[in-house]
């Protein structure tokens, strides 16, 4: 594309923010295959020629609205990681309490977003491995490597006995979001508050049990 492409990407962000919006709406209702631009565009209120004016074709338009949903849900997940993990004040609490604000945090997220997420997950074998895998890493695992570090942390102070982090995260995701995860299909059905918080806590006494300091199951 030439400088004026170039400069469309550089100007009016909000057009460009409406045509990923739209975009990840068309993506979410219809899958990679079955979406066109034409869809895109008529979802947007814009033409074919101001997509193209931002994005080089649709395979762009798709890796871009889902490297920029996945990232916003990362970052608000970040801060979470950051309110609940850094300052143990009761590690059963703290750690419940993330389960059900980051449960929350990826269920409430916008309409478009999950039905995305739910698009990739079932088209996973059919889109470039490039962009599953970037996807994967500004998402997904950007949060995992986020809640390892503070396992590191908390087991430096005694707080959880464990040799892999890494793993110990994938546990405590697997045992108290997974279930929330699994009961709404991924944010299609709904769930209310109390059960939400009911699944998370169960989930973290299980994972207690396998890496708390204190664990039964050590012996201890």
């Amino acid at each position: 594309m030439g400088s004026e492409a170039t400069a469309a990407r550089r100007g009016r962000p909000d057009k460009r923010e409406a045509i990923l919006r739209a975009a990840s709406r068309v993506f979410g209702r219809e899958g990679y295959a079955r979406a066109t631009v034409d869809a895109i565009a008529a979802e947007a209120g814009v033409s074919k020629k101001t997509i193209y004016n931002h994005f080089e074709d649709k395979a762009e338009l798709f890796r871009t609205a889902a490297i920029e949903g996945v990232r916003d849900v990362s970052e608000r997940i970040s801060v979470l990681v950051d309110r609940h993990l850094s300052k143990i004040l009761d590690l059963q609490t703290d750690l419940t309490d993330f389960a059900v604000d980051r449960a929350e945090a990826i269920l409430d997220a916008p309409d478009e977003h999950t039905a995305f997420s739910r698009t990739i997950r079932a088209e996973v074998t059919s889109l470039p491995r490039p962009v599953i895998d970037e996807w994967l890493r500004e998402g997904p695992l950007r949060s995992q490597r986020e809640i390892a570090a503070k396992f590191r942390a908390m087991a430096d102070r005694g707080l959880l006995a464990l040799d892999d982090a890494d793993k110990a995260a994938e546990h405590y995701t697997l045992l108290s979001f997974t279930p929330i995860s699994d009961r709404t299909f991924f944010g299609a059905l709904p769930i209310g508050g109390d059960e939400v918080a009911a699944l998370a806590a169960e989930g973290v006494r299980m994972f207690l049990r396998l890496y708390g300091a204190q664990s039964p199951n050590r012996g201890e």
